[in-house]
């Protein structure tokens, strides 16, 4: 029953067949690289289209449960460690790339939460959300998707404690640290509100993140029939003990969400690249993109995003590691 759920709703591979039988019968030749690259791009973008939409509704209506009044209300019932995990977890709900995620980071920060539990959700929100384990499910199966998941919340709960022990409050940026926070009393949504609100919030999102889309998929099938395979296996392969640092730092400057760079992951992982070296990139991809880096400057001073860069870097890499040492027992 699960392998049909993965392969045939999540996996959507009836699409797939129907893309080839399309395409043969527009008279391309089925062994010819054109074929294959169409075949990739169009059923690639067809099933992310389609889980992107289904997936953001469904969490958007989750997230319309946790507003920023009460997520805040939530978290300040948590000390310590347990408060780092509950805002991980609370990161999963709300699917966000990580420039989208700032913003509520900074009003957590402003509520005088402790900068360590804001920093758990920033880190857990771009990297890890439930869109993310479906989607990564669809393509790379259960046991990866749980791993990557899990492997993501550690780096967000130890990464939030770590700064919250090195008591960085005061490289907070004045407007931030200052800002006066007001709990007002919120109208519980109808129904219909929520669902209007999940609506609204699919919209939003697949407007912001198709062109990523298109342009993750066709970098995708670009490698997966052009790049020839020993170039890949060189640089990206587990024979290169400096694969995962390498692709965790070519993530960085890229700027695509968990959807937008699992098509470029799955040309990696088809063509070669350890599977270490293919989630460290997405995380790096996802966690530590430029645009975000800029814009969290402007909350918090450089010594603070420092130590934020390197830990999630840091984390990142192990987490790589860690990847290629299991990977021999769940494949």
């Amino acid at each position: 029953m699960w392998s049909f759920i993965q392969d045939y709703i999540l996996g959507m591979k009836w699409l797939n067949s129907l893309v080839y039988m399309l395409l043969e019968r527009a008279g391309i030749d089925p062994a010819s690289r054109l074929f294959v690259s169409l075949q990739f791009f169009i059923y690639d973008t067809i099933k992310i289209m389609v889980l992107l939409c289904t997936l953001i509704f469904m969490i958007s209506y989750i997230q319309s449960y946790f507003s920023t009044q009460k997520s805040r209300r939530i978290l300040g019932r948590f000390k310590g460690i347990r408060a780092n995990i509950i805002s991980a977890l609370l990161g999963t709900v709300t699917p966000f790339c990580s420039c989208s995620s700032i913003p509520l980071f900074m009003g957590f920060t402003s509520a005088k939460l402790p900068i360590g539990v804001s920093f758990s959700f920033l880190i857990s929100s771009p990297m890890v959300d439930l869109g993310s384990l479906l989607l990564l499910t669809s393509i790379f199966g259960l046991k990866i998707a749980l791993i990557y998941v899990i492997f993501g919340l550690v780096v967000a709960i130890l990464g939030g404690a770590l700064i919250e022990r090195l008591h960085m409050e005061k490289y907070l940026e004045d407007f931030v640290s200052n800002a006066k926070f007001i709990d007002t009393n919120e109208s519980e949504p109808t129904v219909k509100d929520r669902l209007v609100f999940a609506k609204e919030q699919m919209l939003f999102t697949l407007k912001k993140v198709y062109l990523y889309i298109f342009i993750g998929v066709g970098i995708g099938a670009y490698i997966h029939n052009f790049i020839p395979e020993e170039l890949v296996l060189s640089m990206l392969g587990s024979d290169n003990p400096f694969a995962v640092i390498l692709a965790s730092i070519i993530g960085v400057p890229m700027y695509a969400d968990i959807f937008g760079v699992i098509p470029v992951a799955e040309a990696l992982l088809l063509k070669g690249a350890s599977l270490g070296v293919v989630l460290s990139f997405m995380m790096s991809v996802t966690t530590l993109s430029l645009p975000s880096i800029v814009l969290l400057h402007k909350a918090v001073k450089m010594p603070l995003l420092v130590t934020f860069v390197l830990i999630c870097t840091i984390g990142i890499i192990l987490c790589g590691y860690l990847f290629n040492f299991i990977s021999p027992y769940i494949l």
